[in-house]
């Protein structure tokens, strides 16, 4: 005969929040994931961003129904004795629960054959450019080529790594390797790990990855106190240099985006030769020499410097829409100091997050991007159904009388670039500047 349950309150689970000690409550059973976090497959950060709190909404959202059953093997025997679920969240679980009966997490249309037929068809006329042509305009159309084969390959690199795109697991493993690191240059692993921090902790200043960009970009004067990032573990340090940068940020932003690949290539090779775990390394590294392979040796068939330098830059330029329009999605909106909390799943997703209106024909320039806001609040639905579902969406936002934020593209522009902007004077403005360095003092001498 079972026992008496035996009850913990939250203000006991928030003292079990560090590595080491790692407990989370779902639906109302308290589970010990210390060990785990160590295997978990979304990485070790989503756990202790969470840690110490409920998180039903949050492993509702990335956790399909098959995973419910093997939570029993964490449960520690105790139970949150004052468990509660907002309404939002009963309605916010319904609906995932809804999806799931008609399922929509499993019908995901035949737009990966036709992004991988198309790749594979711009791929081979870029390459035949290179090879046959001797004009200089086929080569910059061919590194412009090269950019959107980029673009649609990281569509398909980001829907495979939350959910999966092709039949089995392993050939969705390498859907992964061959679109980010062999295709693309960009280790799928450190995308995983980046952009499950995203998700878990979207706009939180502190804990998003996605809104550390100093000394480059800052979208709130908060980060003019040099915050540290929980995600770099390291200080963000508001110097003399990143003032300078940071004050003209709304003019270098489009510039910046052209060639933010690079800050990308870096990352990935920083993480590959790290200490830190990474599965599968040898796999991510190999991916990444072949890129290194034939894209330099591409390049070199071209005739001369000159057309070399042209054809990275256009295929740069190009990729960089798709730098923008992960920025578009939320620069502009809401952000927070501090971890992540599990009582206002739904609201941090909505409230962090701008959608972009445009018409279904424009679907595939999007990505999916433009359904931000369904593409939080159900990260494991495959993007031909996010237009399907987000009636419901704004029906709930409105019974709840949280904000749907969308705008056209170009407005999203406007309104990125103002809250650059915004920053960007205020960093001018500081009553007690850092000190400043001679290029700063150039500048800014007036009279």
């Amino acid at each position: 005969m079972a026992g008496p349950k035996k009850y913990i309150t939250s203000d006991d689970l928030k003292t079990h929040n560090k590595p080491g000690d790692l407990w989370i409550s779902i639906q109302g059973k308290v589970y010990d994931v210390t060990d785990w976090s160590k295997s978990h497959p979304g990485g070790a950060l989503p756990l202790l961003s969470l840690s110490g709190q409920d998180v039903t909404d949050a492993f509702v959202a990335f956790h399909p129904a098959t995973a419910w059953r093997h939570l029993d093997t964490f449960f520690n025997g105790f139970y949150l004795q004052d468990y509660a679920v907002s309404e939002v969240s009963k309605d916010y679980r319904k609906l995932v629960a809804e999806f799931s009966k008609l399922g929509l997490f499993d019908k995901k249309g035949h737009g990966v054959l036709l992004s991988f037929c198309v790749i594979l068809v711009l791929l081979a006329a870029s390459v035949y450019g290179v090879l046959r042509s001797d004009s200089a305009v086929v080569h910059l159309l061919c590194g412009g080529m090269m950019g959107f084969i980029w673009i649609q390959s990281g569509w398909l690199g980001h829907d495979s790594g939350h959910y999966k795109i092709m039949p089995t697991k392993g050939l969705n493993r390498i859907a992964q390797i061959l679109t980010g690191n062999c295709l693309a240059g960009i280790s799928i692993a450190w995308w995983k790990w980046n952009h499950n921090a995203h998700h878990i902790s979207c706009n939180s200043l502190d804990f998003d990855p996605d809104l550390q960009h100093m000394p480059f970009f800052v979208v709130s004067s908060k980060f003019f106190h040099s915050l540290t990032s929980c995600f770099y573990e390291r200080k963000m340090n508001f110097d003399a240099v990143s003032r300078f940068l940071v004050s003209y940020q709304h003019w270098t932003f489009y510039p910046v985006m052209c060639i933010a690949r690079i800050n990308l290539f870096a990352q990935s090779i920083v993480l590959l030769l790290s200490k830190r775990k990474v599965p599968y390394r040898g796999q991510e590294i190999l991916g990444l020499l072949v890129y290194w392979i034939w894209y330099p040796l591409l390049v070199s068939c071209l005739p001369n410097w000159g057309e070399r330098v042209m054809f990275i830059l256009a295929s740069f330029a190009v990729t960089g829409i798709q730098h923008v329009q992960f920025c578009l999605n939320h620069f502009s909106s809401t952000i927070y100091l501090g971890p992540p909390t599990g009582n206002d799943w739904f609201q941090k997703q909505t409230r962090g997050t701008l959608n972009i209106d445009c018409a279904s024909w424009m679907d595939w320039f999007h990505g999916g991007l433009q359904f931000q806001i369904e593409h939080h609040l159900f990260p494991r639905l495959p993007r031909c159904q996010l237009r399907k579902i987000s009636p419901f969406v704004v029906e709930l936002c409105k019974k709840h009388n949280l904000p749907y934020n969308i705008a056209p593209f170009w407005e999203a522009n406007v309104l990125t670039v103002r809250t650059l902007r915004n920053a960007a004077l205020q960093a001018r403005d500081l009553t007690n500047p850092v000190p400043k360095n001679l290029v700063w003092e150039a500048v800014n001498t007036h009279g």
